[in-house]
């Protein structure tokens, strides 16, 4: 039997946990936080959009980036795949507006629940408050990671689950990118995406959890329109937020870097500005 280390117990190191400890290899995960899942716990508003219902082709298509390097992952677990897991593990789910895919409570807690007890159940080893520092290579493969109690731990095999360095308060700090460049891979610049906008205006601080529905987002950059949407808007304490927001950041990542974008916000899309004039 191998031993499997696995960094990071989120979302992809508990599902790591959850593949490698079926295949019958002995796996220990090592989670710097107080419980897993941490993230997780807030998505989806605290209720966790665990996949999407439709097909592989809508899928690929929502993919902004290289969606080929997706293939094989899907190939072999697909969202059908995950919906079938989590019926396994006793979670009822249901499917809503866009084939969104949530738990049937609407609480995040019962899916980080129902993986954790699947870990204990396959008898995986999950150590909490412990947060690695180090990954030695001993002759170009992995030999053991050391913890910040000092502690070696000996392995087989590596699996680095530490996420990105979006969210720090929930544990991405970033680690994982030292961490895999150690082990000899090579880390390209990092951008965010997937994020919310600071806005420069200070008005925009006066109308934090102003929520505004069906209205239209456009973005400029130099004064040429650079993107589009309609759908939600949320203003927040530095900025807006909201899927047409988040969705816009995924996009807009050269152009951020390159110059600040204006955006404009279309409370009536439906109606042109005669008929909103003559509305009054």
């Amino acid at each position: 039997m191998s031993r499997v280390l696995i960094v990071g117990g989120g979302a992809a190191g508990m599902m790591a946990g959850l593949i490698a400890a079926g295949c019958g290899h002995e796996v220990e995960i090592f989670e710097k936080n107080e419980k897993c899942g941490k993230k997780v716990y807030i998505t989806g508003k605290g209720r966790c959009n665990l996949t999407n219902a439709g097909d592989m082709e809508d899928l690929l298509n929502s993919v902004v980036t290289n969606k080929k390097f997706l293939y094989s992952a899907f190939n072999q677990f697909s969202n059908y795949d995950v919906m079938g897991l989590f019926d396994e593990l006793g979670l009822a789910i249901k499917v809503e507006r866009g084939n969104r895919v949530f738990p049937e409570s609407d609480k995040s807690s019962d899916v980080i629940n129902s993986l954790v007890r699947e870990l204990n159940r396959r008898n995986v080893t999950i150590h909490y408050h412990t947060a690695v520092k180090e990954v030695a290579v001993k002759e170009k493969a992995f030999s053991h990671i050391v913890t910040e109690d000092g502690k070696k731990h000996y392995g087989n095999a590596l699996i680095v689950a530490t996420g990105g360095k979006s969210y720090p308060s929930t544990g991405s700090t970033g680690d994982g990118y030292e961490f895999a460049k150690k082990m000899g891979h090579t880390i390209t610049k990092l951008t965010p995406a997937l994020v919310p906008f600071n806005a420069r205006e200070e008005y925009v601080k006066r109308l934090q959890g102003l929520s505004l529905r069906n209205v239209g987002v456009v973005i400029r950059e130099n004064g040429k329109e650079v993107y589009s949407d309609f759908g939600e808007l949320l203003f927040t304490h530095f900025g807006v937020s909201g899927p047409t927001v988040i969705s816009a950041s995924s996009l807009l990542t050269e152009n951020i870097t390159r110059n600040p974008l204006q955006m404009e916000i279309d409370l009536k899309p439906a109606l042109s500005e005669e008929q909103l004039i003559k509305g009054f």
